[in-house]
């Protein structure tokens, strides 16, 4: 494959440098532009992923997908993780011959410099660096392993390029200094190591490190344990070790295993932390199997020792009192007695589970450290043993694929399962926090229930999940029992704050926890023992933990009370910051609190002070239903029914100029102009004589799209400037998005596509900034209706596609609709009246259950009626285009549009010219005409497609030819 245009690699290198997560569109342009974005970048980046799309071949626009939140890469044939592939497996075969092999295919994979022309680039250069040092990791792991297949030979040439380009990499120098002393050259071998020693003295003020000045000795007095060895046969035995096989395969932890081993490498300490169940026993366990130490490699279980460890570790290792004390001199004590065992020997600990003995643990370990030097330690704990030189490896929960593939393997073995089941199965591995246990526990349970039963029965997950499994210690058996182990590690104040934290479902900050009686000291303590989950600034616990601490809070817990006051307290800060500047920021606020404030039921206080905030989330439902709850009938409770379909309201009293304002905005959306009016002309009134400049911008969006919808264009482009610059003013941006939106839809019917295009570019930029994902849908499908008319039809489709799949996921039937319809727009103009025809009688059914749910007409159907009438006319049936014209013509004069009963009557022309009535079609044709000059808007010349087919059909004197 070869991409040549410099910005569509810089794409695919962004692309890939996210290994498949989403980039959004902002941030794609930033990283490939900076300070420098093209006039219109939004549109210049769609143009470089359709490059790349083609230029990754018939299946690229599978591979560069678009999601809500940006595009992503989907492809596993990337060389960093092929490379990344390699270098596991040849870590964890313990045969010479096939780990060298790996080695060298993944080294083969190299062609040059990660990420090439674009590794100084923000974006690239931490992904580059990362690559960069696992392939010299690798090339040094390659080294040693040829070094001990007896290849010193040719490794002493090979690696001095290397060298010369790393001059400082101790490891590296390391194994070249071996191969040229293996090699007879053992003065270059000593000046390797001069060279090195003034390297690190001049460009770090430090000295080789403490292996590479053993080795240097070793190589001056000739020290025959540096003399070549024979290759070990691949049948050679393991080093002495007690690690127990494990009996099924260990998923989603590759990388994990990699990085533990990475970390052994350069540090003597690392421990894994992690809440119970999360696999950190597994995890050290398999990072401890693919590492070869002289002395071996010993488990040490502490989960059932509450004696002296030292005594548990030398009984492990069999080491015992040496014989011969001397009477009145007591032995030494078991430590010290351990330490003095361990001193020369090179060995690795693995000291699992060690959170109920981290102090003397912790004591242990720093005294073998310093006494053995050739002692590596692998410890697991819930919390930090914080011993000088450690290094924590928190071990998180497996992600969502990783935990659905654990899932898959332990409850269907050699089996994929179905569509549906696989769907539940993701259900399952989200309410389980990808906790490894707690998935194995529920698979069990497959057998008998089914995916789908298990996923039902989560909400009593501790006896769902409570089947013993022989063969595990006790306190794994269960989940319950998983958990009382972590919890009776805990003091009476921490059981408290942990249940305290419970009652927060979204997790919360450091503000809300406080609130409740968290102080920080308390959530440190937590977070250290990895009972809380620290993402600052907020802190969340797994929902099976918070599942065990809810049992402990009674009903009426002042707990409950306290952050119900909380949240309400921050709904209510936050309402008047939901007009203005600060939107955007309050509005991510009350999104990172949506479990929380969706807990507290009831309060009348939090439905007033959350109202704007579902709408503009286009949370219709949930706001109907906390409305209906605490303020049945009231105006704001109407408008939000009629959103969501619940009834047509009728509302007599207003408490405000806001509410009244309200209720006209969703008659507006509804298309009902004539309910709208009255209402709309009062709020506008009566913001102006309050001076609130909000209400009079939203008053003023309204009547430019009232305006619309009556074919009065002046208005529309009088009130709808006015809008937008008030919105300006005040900075909010949900008003210059509505503003913006009739701006740019007349620009479209006036046929100034370029400044419709614009508008609506930037309101799309908003609405995605300010997650809008409905009002996102609506900016793509009016783009879609810009490119069709600027003759694209490509693009228009993929536009609308968008806009559909969005609305379909935001469950926005309204947008969904007017995605549909411009579907239906590329089709007939494709040519395809199959498909347009199919596309529009599914939207004219879906707007005649509107008219019959609310008992009015609707806008769309005028449009409806007379693309599926010009198809007919098409096909030649003037029956039944005229009977779909006079219905479009009766809605339209209902309606009391212009420019729709204008259309209604081109498309009679057209019928006319079928029935040979010739003077009839001319004359439709020229009231449509003046009918369309009379507001100010005559057919575009993109839109004159069916008008001019329809004269061309009349000869030059007015005949049908």
């Amino acid at each position: 494959m070869r991409v040549p245009e410099l910005k569509v690699r810089a794409l695919l290198a962004d692309l890939l440098v996210h290994e498949g997560r989403p980039v959004s569109a902002d941030r794609l342009v930033d990283d490939l532009w900076g300070e420098d974005p093209p006039g219109n970048p939004t549109n210049t980046l769609q143009t470089k992923v359709s490059q790349l799309r083609r230029a990754l071949g018939p299946g690229g626009r599978d591979l560069v997908v678009f999601q809500p939140v940006g595009y992503a890469l989907r492809t596993d044939e990337i060389d960093a993780l092929r490379f990344a592939g390699l270098l596991d497996r040849a870590r964890a075969t313990a045969d010479l011959r096939t780990k060298a092999g790996l080695l060298s295919d993944a080294l083969a994979l190299w062609r040059g410099p990660a990420f090439g022309d674009f590794r100084d680039e923000e974006f690239a250069r931490a992904a580059a660096t990362r690559l960069d040092e696992q392939r010299l990791t690798a090339l040094e792991e390659q080294a040693e392993v040829r070094l001990a297949l007896g290849e010193h030979s040719q490794l002493a040439d090979e690696l001095g390029e290397p060298v010369t380009e790393q001059p400082l990499r101790e490891r590296l120098r390391a194994a070249h200094m071996r191969a040229l002393y293996r090699s007879g050259r053992q003065n270059e071998a000593l000046a390797g190591y001069t060279e090195l020693r003034q390297r690190l003295a001049d460009e770090l003020g430090l000295d080789p490190g403490p292996e590479l000045v053993d080795l240097y000795q070793a190589i001056l007095r000739q020290d025959p344990a540096l003399a070549p060895v024979p290759a070990p046969a691949t049948s050679a035995a393991r080093p002495r070790t007690n690690l127990p096989v494990p009996l099924t395969d260990l998923v989603g932890r590759q990388e994990a295993v990699t990085e533990v081993r990475a970390l052994l490498g350069s540090s003597r300490l690392v421990t894994l932390t992690g809440p119970g169940g999360v696999g950190k026993t597994r995890l050290a366990l398999a990072a401890a199997a693919g590492l070869d130490f002289p002395d071996g490699s010993w488990l040490i279980e502490f989960a059932g020792t509450t004696g002296a460890v030292a005594d548990a570790v030398a009984a492990e290792l069999g080491i015992r009192d040496e014989p011969g004390s001397r009477p009145g001199v007591p032995p030494p004590d078991s430590p010290a007695r351990l330490a003095a065992a361990l001193r020369g020997q090179e060995l690795l600990l693995v000291l699992d589970n060690c959170e109920h003995l981290v102090e003397p643990v912790a004591e242990l370990v720093d005294l073998l450290l310093r006494a053995a030097p050739g002692l590596r330690v692998l410890a697991t704990s819930q919390e930090s043993l914080a011993v000088p030189g450690e290094v924590l490896y928190p071990v998180a929960p497996l992600d969502s694929s990783a935990a659905v593939q654990l899932f898959t393997a332990r409850a269907a073995p050699g089996r994929t399962l179905d569509a549906e089941s696989a769907s539940w199965a993701e259900v399952i591995c989200r309410r389980l926090d990808g906790l490894p246990l707690a998935l194995e526990l529920a698979a069990a349970r497959v057998r008998v229930l089914g995916v789908r039963g298990v996923a039902e029965r989560l909400d009593d997950r501790f006896r769902l999940l409570a089947t013993a499994h022989r063969g595990r210690p006790a306190r794994r058996q269960t989940l319950r029992a998983v958990i009382d182990w972590s919890w009776e590690q805990l003091t009476e104040p921490q059981r408290a704050a942990l249940c305290a934290l419970a009652a927060h479902p979204g997790g919360c900050t450091l503000e809300a926890a406080e609130a409740v009686g968290v102080d920080l000291d308390l959530l440190d303590q937590l977070v250290n023992r990895s009972m809380v989950v620290a993402d600052p600034p907020r802190y969340r616990l797994l929902e099976s933990i918070a599942a065990y601490c809810l049992e402990r809070l009674e009903a009426d817990d002042p707990t409950f009370r306290r952050r119900d006051e909380f949240y309400t307290g921050l709904a209510e800060r936050a309402r008047p910051h939901l007009h203005g500047h600060a939107q955007r920021e309050w509005l991510r606020r009350l999104d990172d609190e949506a479990l929380n404030l969706r807990a507290v039921t009831g309060s009348r206080r939090l439905a007033e002070a959350l109202t704007w905030y579902w709408y503009l989330r286009g949370r219709h439902r949930e706001g109907h239903r906390h409305l209906a709850a605490v303020s049945e009938g009231s105006s704001w409770e109407a408008g939000f029914a009629m959103l969501v379909g619940a009834r047509r309201a009728e509302v007599e009293e207003f408490p405000d100029a806001r509410s009244r304002w309200f209720m006209a905005h969703v008659y507006l959306h509804l298309g009902d102009v004539a309910a709208a009016e009255p209402l709309l002309d009062r709020a506008l009134a009566d913001f102006r004589a309050l001076d609130d400049r909000w209400g009079e911008a939203a008053a003023l969006a309204g009547r430019a799209k009232q305006a619309m919808f009556q074919g009065d264009l002046p208005t529309a482009e009088r009130s709808g400037t006015e809008s937008l610059a008030i919105f300006t003013d005040l900075g909010d941006r949900w008003g210059q998005l509505q503003a913006s939106d009739i701006l740019g839809y007349l620009a479209e019917v006036t046929g100034d596509h370029e400044h419709a295009g614009r508008l609506h570019r930037e309101g799309l930029r908003i609405a995605e900034d300010l997650r809008l994902w409905t009002d996102v849908s609506y900016r793509l499908s009016s783009l879609g209706r810009i490119a069709l008319l600027n003759g694209d039809p490509a693009r228009s489709h993929e536009f609308h596609e968008r806009g559909m799949r969005l609305a379909a996921e935001q469950s926005n039937p309204f947008a969904e609709d007017f995605a549909r319809v411009g579907l239906g727009l590329v089709a007939r103009r494709a040519g395809d009246l199959d498909a347009a025809e199919r596309l529009f009688q599914e939207s004219l059914d879906w707007n005649r259950r509107l008219e019959a749910d609310y008992g009015m007409p609707f806008y769309g159907v005028t449009l409806i009626l007379a693309e599926l009438g010009f198809i007919a006319e098409q096909r030649g049936d003037a029956a039944l285009a005229r009977t779909l014209h006079v219905k479009g013509l009766a809605a339209a004069r209902e309606i009391g549009d212009p420019r729709s009963v204008a259309l209604a009557q081109e498309g009679l022309a057209g019928v006319a010219v079928l029935e040979g009535a010739a003077e009839e079609a001319l004359r439709l044709l020229e009231e449509a005409t003046a009918l369309r000059e009379s507001v100010g808007a005559p057919l575009p010349p993109a839109e004159r497609g069916d008008v001019d087919r329809i004269r061309a059909a009349l000869g030059d004197g007015g005949t049908v030819r």
